[in-house]
């Protein structure tokens, strides 16, 4: 009989998981830069200008870093931290023209995909220290 085998994630798949996260928190946040500054900006931002629902509709970024937080068992706490930064990003994002200059600010995605970062190596670390 086959026994499925277990979902081991290695510290590769982690490792790619967390490049994925980071592209995808660059795409959201940072992939586009105003001609002549510094200033970037993503797809958050772009779809933020949508009056009502654009940042309604950027919530769903939200929801697929919390699947990977979930995949990764990361704690209620920080959970809680990156929805509080989305509903931040969320609720500012809705006044018209100050959201979208907070918005380039704020950079949710990407604060989210650090809490990831942060707690999965914190993580990696302890188990490495426990094991030698």
């Amino acid at each position: 009989m086959n026994e499925a085998p277990e979902n081991k994630d290695t510290p590769t798949s982690i490792q790619e998981d967390i490049q994925r996260l980071k592209e995808f928190a660059n795409w959201m946040d940072n992939r586009f830069t105003i001609p002549g500054t510094s200033i970037r900006f993503g797809l958050d931002s772009l779809i933020g200008l949508i009056p009502g629902i654009g940042d309604t509709v950027t919530l769903t970024s939200t929801a697929y870093l919390i699947g990977k937080a979930n995949k990764h068992k990361l704690p209620w706490h920080v959970k809680l931290t990156m929805i509080w930064n989305a509903f931040i990003d969320w609720l500012i994002g809705l006044i018209p023209f100050i959201g979208d200059i907070f918005d380039i600010g704020w950079k949710a995605n990407q604060r989210n995909v650090a809490l990831i970062e942060k707690h999965i190596e914190k993580d990696t670390q302890s188990s490495q220290n426990h094991s030698e």
